[in-house]
């Protein structure tokens, strides 16, 4: 019951974030439309965002000496690089084939689990991964638009890399824990990401060049005037704060290949966002691949992972992972830790 229950709560969380990344776009479009560059607009959500766990970073500065790849690392893939990525590639190729080339993710976190770590995965986790995967195709209407550009495709496959690179570098904690070594605090993590990465978006966004006054007046949502610095705190604090703090807590507890299919309902989430706040209406296809990634990811989180008979080799940095049950265990006591942080 317990185990159950436990499950439940993560899965909770994974939805919870993928509930906030996805109303990222509603609330950042209009802020666009209002006259601001994507790029200035995603650097307001990440240094605003490290701005608010300032705090946390110093209540965590240790980190900084016994941790410094692992904060790098999720500073400049989990957060600058899939930002940067991502918006590079829509400047050359349709917003729909960027983000289904990025949701490539789970599947590649299915491939660094099972060939670079050497775990087995399940066979539900690879069918829930097939379908996210086919149903985002139809949700971001991937054959409307298409062109080929070789470079436009590289730059989304750049940001689907850094994206695996988020879900293995927040899944280090429950890697530590079952070989008895002390995790990296979640939440420290966290902070100290979006700290780098905000150093290395403000060398992209360049923030000096923005207008400022457009956050002291009114954005536009389907004909609705919104205070823009409104919108700003909703990027901030919900689509970036509450979703990597749930984001990263849900990875330890789910493992990444589950939260990485989980996470794909994002792009769901986003589209029907669009729908129902900016007047985006859905067609028919989009709702049957929309049901497709709820299917996908409700098959991969009901998979029971199978565990290993003893400690397996994993990738690199990640040293030695104890049996499925072990790593959940230590996950749900690394889940209490993170919660009394914040």
């Amino acid at each position: 019951m317990h185990a159950s229950q436990g499950r439940s709560a993560s899965l909770g969380l994974a939805l919870v974030s993928a509930f906030a990344f996805g109303g990222s776009g509603v609330a950042a479009k209009p802020l666009i439309e209002a006259g601001l560059d994507p790029l200035q607009v995603v650097w307001l959500r990440v240094a605003g965002a490290a701005l608010v766990m300032l705090p946390v970073a110093w209540r965590h500065r240790d980190l900084v000496r016994s941790r410094p790849v692992l904060l790098l690392g999720f500073g400049l893939l989990a957060v600058a690089g899939v930002q940067a990525f991502y918006f590079a590639a829509i400047s050359r190729i349709p917003v729909g084939v960027a983000l289904l080339v990025e949701y490539l993710a789970p599947a590649l976190v299915l491939g660094w689990v099972r060939f670079v770590q050497r775990r087995p995965v399940t066979r539900g986790a690879a069918v829930g991964v097939v379908l996210a995967v086919g149903g985002l195709a139809c949700v971001v209407e991937v054959w409307s638009g298409l062109s080929f550009d070789v470079v436009g495709l590289v730059l989304a496959l750049g940001a689907a890399c850094c994206q695996v690179g988020y879900f293995v570098l927040s899944d280090q904690g429950s890697a530590d824990k079952a070989e008895g070594a002390e995790p990296p605090h979640p939440v420290g993590v966290i902070a100290y990401g979006l700290l780098i990465g905000t150093v290395v978006l403000t060398v992209v966004a360049r923030p000096w060049n923005m207008d400022w006054s457009v956050l002291g007046g009114s954005a536009g949502m389907d004909g609705t005037d919104v205070p823009a610095w409104l919108l700003l705190l909703w990027i901030v604090l919900l689509a970036t704060v509450l979703a990597y703090v749930t984001g990263v807590i849900s990875v330890r507890l789910l493992s990444p290949a589950v939260a990485g299919v989980v996470a794909c309902l994002e792009a769901v989430i986003a589209t029907v966002l669009a729908w129902v706040m900016l007047g985006e209406h859905l067609s028919a296809p989009q709702l049957i691949g929309g049901s497709m990634v709820l299917i996908g990811a409700f098959i991969a989180q009901s998979a029971t992972p199978r565990t290993p008979s003893g400690p397996v080799a994993s990738g690199p940095g990640g040293g030695r992972i104890a049996g499925a049950d072990g790593g959940r265990a230590a996950a749900e006591g690394e889940l209490s830790t993170g919660r009394a942080a914040t």
